[in-house]
């Protein structure tokens, strides 16, 4: 079957995890720019069909490059206007390392990410006052059985930022 642009044969496009090729990542682009894009928007920005494009979409989703669609809300619109990055160390460095596991349940914790470093992991957060930070940091020392270094986010120039596929 000849290469075009649905099915490329040249394996060096598979180079980027579940992109087949550029137009793959034109389209996750367009996606991670504006999920509610229609197919037609999509379809003009990449040079595809509608019907082609859908299938990629599709075949994205499936290969787990594209996870979901999702509103993204203000903050402070909706009383969360608080945010601040904890980071967490166990209070014994035997304990097993099952911290995300016992947090989950935390609503307010938006992200945990494993870090290098003193700390083990740090948690992005968002709460609605410092007594709610407050309380949240009391439940997560309690729940998890750490000590906890926090910095207070002032202001947020940039978040929810594309994945950059250049």
């Amino acid at each position: 079957m000849p290469a075009d642009a649905d099915h490329p044969d040249d394996a060096s496009a598979h180079s980027g995890g579940g992109l087949d090729d550029a137009t793959d990542a034109k389209i996750v682009t367009a996606v991670s720019l504006d999920a509610r894009a229609t197919l037609a928007q999509i379809s003009q920005a990449v040079g595809l069909s509608v019907s082609a494009v859908q299938t990629r979409l599709r075949r994205l989703e499936a290969r787990g490059v594209i996870t979901g669609y999702r509103a993204l809300l203000n903050a402070e619109a909706v009383g969360k206007s608080l945010s601040a990055f904890i980071e967490i160390t166990p209070l014994d460095p035997s304990q097993p390392d099952n911290a995300p596991e016992l947090l989950a349940h935390l609503a307010a914790i938006e992200a945990c990410h494993s870090i290098a470093g003193d700390a083990s992991y740090i948690l992005f957060v968002r709460v609605a006052t410092p007594r709610d930070l407050e309380g949240l940091i009391r439940d997560i020392r309690l729940a998890a059985s750490v000590s906890t270094r926090t910095t207070v986010v002032l202001q947020t120039f940039y978040e929810n930022r594309p994945i950059a596929l250049d």
